[in-house]
């Protein structure tokens, strides 16, 4: 199996105890380890991939809490650095009464924005690797410039970059994502993961078309356009697919997406990243289908990494 590696933010969820607008109970918070890069590891690890991730926290409770966290579930956290110079990143997660959430930052500044190049362990790409990556780590100028070096080298090194658009708007100084730059990294991926609505923002008043056009003329090799419950469509060059997920009733979407992530890049760990598999229908089709099910399966479950699944719950 081809490993995976994450790279970005692992921080805490805490997590509202109230579904929906309701205000006659007291709200309480319940901490859950989440980040989206680090959910990915955890999804890949949970499903047998050997998993890895890279990144910093906090040398404070938190933090430590998100390492043991990591490593209970069998990722490798020896690339994970500590610092006392800043703290643990937090996420406030509020969900509607159909489990869609909406997030409060504490962060910047927090200690993964603080990782650079020098923290990399030694020959991380030596050996075929999938390097999964996504837009929260682009929100300061020097992370930006960590992330999308990281690309480049492990593009250089014959790895196969992912990236999840994951834009969480209220992250950037601005309260927007910049678009341009996010549009960067998407295009040092082979596979590309964003949603309609993130589809939207990006493309701005370009056709919707002519944007993906340019993310495959770019170099990006599959396109995976989610959307709720609704379709998946998978573009490539002269491909033109859609898989339509199970059916199931939402209590908490926090680890909706990155469970398809993980799904799609543990079938691509066993396929082979040098297997032609993006000119593979059959194995695109089986690719996106196991990874609706790990979708499907974790938004019906509270937290992340909890929420996540194994081969066991999927069959």
């Amino acid at each position: 199996m081809i490993p995976v590696i994450a790279f970005g933010e692992a921080l805490v969820d805490m997590l509202s105890s109230r579904l929906g607008d309701t205000t006659d109970t007291q709200e309480t918070f319940t901490p859950y380890a989440g980040g989206a890069p680090a959910n990915v590891a955890v999804a890949c690890a949970r499903l047998g991939v050997p998993s890895r991730f890279l990144g910093m926290v906090g040398d404070d409770t938190f933090g430590h809490f998100l390492v043991r966290e990591l490593n209970s579930h069998g990722v490798d956290t020896s690339g994970v650095v500590f610092t006392q110079q800043s703290r643990t990143a937090l996420a406030f997660v509020s969900r509607d009464a159909l489990g869609e959430r909406t997030f409060d930052f504490y962060r910047p500044p927090a200690a993964d924005l603080l990782y650079r190049l020098e923290h990399l362990p030694h020959a991380v790409f030596e050996n075929p690797a999938i390097l999964h990556l996504c837009s929260n780590s682009l929100t300061d100028p020097e992370i930006a410039d960590v992330t999308l070096a990281m690309a480049a080298m492990a593009k250089r090194a014959g790895c196969l970059v992912s990236v999840d658009a994951n834009l969480r708007h209220n992250l950037w100084l601005e309260k927007e994502a910049d678009a341009a730059l996010v549009t960067q990294l998407l295009d040092t991926a082979e596979l590309l993961k964003l949603s309609l609505e993130e589809l939207d923002y990006l493309r701005a008043d370009h056709p919707a078309d002519a944007w993906l056009a340019e993310r495959l003329a770019a170099g990006v090799k599959i396109i995976l356009i989610t959307d709720g419950p609704h379709d998946v469509v998978l573009k490539g060059v002269g491909i033109d697919l859609r898989i339509t997920p199970p059916a199931v009733e939402a209590v908490d979407t926090t680890a909706g997406g990155d469970a398809f992530i993980g799904g799609l890049l543990s079938e691509l760990s066993s396929h082979g990243i040098n297997e032609n598999w993006q000119t593979n229908i059959d194995f695109l089709n089986r690719a996106v289908s196991m990874a609706c099910r790990c979708g499907a399966h974790a938004v019906t479950r509270p937290g992340a990494y909890a929420a996540l699944p194994t081969r066991d719950d999927i069959i």
